[in-house]
């Protein structure tokens, strides 16, 4: 028997399932984990990142656990910014229990606050000139780094005809597209956003799915890739992912439930395509929330039956949680998109 000695390369590697005869799911543990050990690895190599250095980042909690794993296995000091709603205080615990030290900024919008996040982090970058920002948002090697997923998407599935995944800095669809596109080049990119989320186009508001979506645009989003773009609520997403849980016995976060729903709408609706699916997350850290009948009961709404298939909408706007809808995207930038919608409008 052989063995893997790398721990972080076997935790970032996804487990390959089959959803049904045509769509293939890569669940990870941690995804983040693959761009934020790439960035790392070339930061080190180009010498920008020293022995016992300080790296800082802003993150809603995934790609900060990452980054937190590996820093302390190296040795590195670590600063996370987020918002009080967007990570509770266990995951907290977990962060610091690794060495990390996390501000938590308040959210009274409910948008994540990203625009103050930057902003204190930014305030720490000016204080300590050589601290290392990894830039999830707007790095190269965010990207770059899922090389790797569309590698093991080929050799599990051999021909792809359409990729489905969820959009919050754009690494993860946009590096992965762009790779097996330069394979398959009709392949079709169906991207995952939720209702409030500004990346395409929608106005700014609260967000109830946390893990995709943004309230600031990053770089790595490339608009030009995308196909179609679906807007999913947080209730859809929720029944989804309890659905992969009891169907498949696959402990997933909401976002994660989220991109199965629209992978499993695209695998019945086009038969004769092979779809390739990204689930980011695993259930644990929403043990409290996403699976607890006793928090579900607090949610306004949810017990209104929630949308099991799209709506296609011509104009771009935000739905109520219990909502699902698709719009053409057709590979155009954003400023196209947002200037022919006002000019229909």
């Amino acid at each position: 028997m052989s063995i893997d000695a790398d721990y972080f390369r076997a935790l970032e590697t996804p487990r390959m399932a089959r959803l049904a005869d045509n769509l293939v799911g890569a669940a990870f543990p941690l995804m983040k984990l693959m761009p934020a050990r790439f960035i790392l690895d070339r930061a080190e190599a180009a010498g920008e990142l020293k022995s016992g250095a300080h790296v800082v980042e802003t993150t809603s909690g995934t790609f900060g656990m990452a980054v937190a794993l590996l820093t302390a296995a190296r040795g590195y000091r670590l600063t996370l910014v987020t918002a009080s709603s967007l990570m509770d205080p266990k995951y907290q615990a977990r962060l610091q229990r690794l060495g990390s030290e996390v501000i938590a900024l308040d959210d009274p919008r409910g948008d994540g606050n990203q625009t103050g996040r930057l902003e204190s982090l930014n305030t720490i970058l000016r204080k300590e000139t050589d601290a290392f920002w990894t830039r999830q948002y707007d790095s190269d090697g965010n990207w770059l780094a899922y090389a790797r997923l569309a590698d093991l998407f080929v050799r599990a599935m051999g021909q792809i005809d359409c990729l489905v995944g969820c959009i919050g800095t754009g690494g993860s669809l946009c590096g992965t597209g762009t790779f097996l596109r330069s394979v398959f080049p009709d392949l079709k990119i169906i991207g995952v956003d939720t209702h409030r989320s500004i990346l395409f186009g929608q106005p700014l508001g609260k967000r109830v799915l946390r893990g995709l979506g943004n309230s600031v645009l990053p770089r790595n989003v490339r608009h030009e890739l995308i196909d179609e773009i679906h807007w999913v609520g947080a209730y859809p997403a929720f029944h989804a992912a309890h659905r992969l849980f009891r169907q498949h016995g696959m402990f997933m976060g909401p976002t994660s439930g989220a991109a199965a729903l629209v992978g499993q709408w695209v695998s019945k609706t086009s038969p004769d395509a092979r779809v390739a699916v990204i689930l980011p997350d695993e259930g644990h850290r929403h043990a409290d929330t996403v699976y607890s009948d006793i928090w579900l009961a607090t949610l306004p709404g949810w017990r209104t039956p929630a949308s099991s298939a799209p709506t296609r909408i011509s104009r771009i706007e935000p739905r109520p949680e219990t909502a699902w809808t698709r719009f053409d995207w057709g590979r155009r930038s954003l400023d196209d998109v947002l200037r022919l919608q006002q000019t229909d409008g």
